[in-house]
């Protein structure tokens, strides 16, 4: 008899996938379902998810993902989901969403970091946390929430993808791995820090049970299953958090940083226990929980979001619609036309986003260029430096030297980007897998279903059955010069 297959859902913060799985001795069988966009909408004076929307369209997914695997032959043995984090949902007694749940990128947080300060230091924040500081974390936005007025039905505060676990199961519970992320989480114990939230006035009491990733969160729901004709399979809960399942998926061989590479750029190391310390404060590291006992040490990027949104305002013009076309006009620009600091907080979600490039460019004494590619390329380079940098600074907290670096996720089909890296790295760059977030959630429930014994033995799964690309440094004086002018333009900005 054939083996099972596995569903994940994986949540972007703007589209999400459904996805059918099954690891054959010969072949992984990865098969996307369908595929869905939700941008944020303006509703009641705030950014939100349209979550209704989300949760029909996963319904959608499971329904002829089903079906599919009928067509496989083959049954459906569990689902798991993962989302991007910090966002939540309020729901109330009976099950009902309070109101749509405000997107991270809403302005409402908008100095709320320093009203949190001058209640608990930033030091203290952290010495409990061990958690970047970003103005999104769910921990800023429960206070901006909790200022404003949480509304009276809400009875729990649930992350994305466990207010989706929730429809599907009826059971309310938070797992680990996002659990971290909001900054609300004692790095020590592992548990919800009650104090800290106590001191700030936050809801602790909104906050469901923790569980770990690979626990069962239940059964689907019969009424849900019958109606999408899917049988009542356990829905488990993978690391949650999209992150999370994309290093659980990638393997990583031993001394080697990763890259997860998207909207956001995830640039860190796996850790057996958290790094907690001044220099790490002081260079605002993240230590967020990982599956089976590790840790994720990294430190966000503001990624390609940046060219995203510059791509998105040049097809409202007519130009540059054709993303490999673009970067093939990237490889063939010669020199480099401008350098940017891709952190800088007015990248993060301007109203226009080449005019804020623009200012930092002369704010530098440098200026924006005019054709799409040469902005494409400064955005890019700038990225690959910025790795590097952070790279530098890991090296230096941890002690440990990097071997080199494995880019996962969308952006690691950015070959222009990859040997951009390994040229400002200095180190070989291993690109994919390209869906690591999708198969560390599959990962995760076969070990769960026993498919796999341990987290080692489903890498090596992975390592055999998807192909990478390796990119080899090129050191050249274009680059070394390159790299001492964002090291100028870096130093101005951190």
């Amino acid at each position: 008899m054939p083996d099972s297959l596995y569903i994940a859902v994986d949540l972007g913060a703007g589209s999400g996938r459904v996805f059918l799985a099954g690891f054959d001795r010969h072949a992984f069988l990865l098969e996307e379902i369908r595929r869905f966009h939700y941008p944020p909408i303006e509703s009641d004076g705030h950014l939100r998810w349209n979550l209704p929307k989300i949760l029909n369209e996963i319904e959608h997914g499971l329904r002829r993902a089903a079906a599919r695997a009928r067509e496989h032959g083959r049954s459906i043995k569990s689902v798991g989901v993962d989302s991007w984090g910090v966002d939540y949902a309020l729901v109330d007694a009976e099950g009902s969403l309070v109101e749509l749940p405000i997107c991270y990128r809403d302005a409402r947080t908008s100095g709320v970091m320093d009203d949190v300060f001058a209640r608990i230091s930033r030091t203290e924040i952290f010495e409990r946390t061990g958690i970047q500081f970003l103005p999104f974390n769910t921990l800023f936005q429960a206070f901006a929430h909790a200022r404003d007025g949480i509304p009276a039905p809400a009875q729990s505060l649930l992350l994305i993808p466990d207010v989706i676990n929730f429809h599907l199961t009826g059971r309310r519970v938070c797992e680990y791995t996002n659990a971290t992320t909001t900054q609300m989480l004692n790095a020590t114990t592992g548990k919800w820090d009650c104090e800290l939230l106590k001191r700030l006035d936050l809801p602790a009491n909104l906050l469901p049970p923790i569980v770990a990733a690979g626990s069962q969160v239940g059964p689907l729901r019969t009424d849900l299953a019958t109606e999408l004709g899917v049988d009542v399979v356990p829905v488990v809960a993978p690391a949650t958090h999209d992150t999370g399942s994309a290093v659980a998926g990638a393997p990583i061989d031993s001394g080697w940083a990763y890259v997860s590479s998207g909207t956001w750029s995830l640039v860190g190391v796996e850790r057996s226990e958290p790094l907690v310390n001044a220099d790490v404060a002081r260079h605002n590291f993240t230590n967020e929980g990982g599956v089976y006992g590790t840790i994720r040490f990294l430190k966000n990027v503001m990624g390609l979001w940046i060219l995203e949104s510059c791509r998105m305002q040049w097809r409202e013009h007519g130009v540059a619609g054709d993303y490999d076309a673009l970067l093939k006009k990237v490889e063939a620009w010669d020199d480099c036309p401008g350098l940017i600091f891709p952190d800088d907080q007015r990248f993060l979600n301007p109203s226009n986003m080449l005019d804020a490039i623009a200012t930092q460019l002369k704010e530098t004494t440098q200026v924006m260029p005019s054709e799409p590619a040469a902005v494409a390329k400064l955005i890019l380079d700038s990225l690959a430096f910025r790795y590097a940098s952070v790279l530098r600074t890991i090296e230096s907290l941890t002690g440990q030297r990097i071997a080199g670096v494995r880019i996962i996720g969308g952006g690691s089909q950015n070959r222009y980007l990859n040997q951009a890296t390994a040229n400002a790295t200095g180190l070989p760059v291993a690109a994919g897998p390209v869906e690591a977030t999708v198969i560390g959630n599959v990962l995760v429930q076969a070990i769960a279903a026993e498919r796999f014994a341990s987290l080692a033995e489903a890498r090596q799964y992975v390592a055999e059955k998807v192909p990478s690309e390796t990119f080899v440094p090129q050191r050249t004086s274009k680059v070394e010069g390159a790299r001492a002018r964002f090291a100028a333009i870096e130093a101005r900005y951190i």
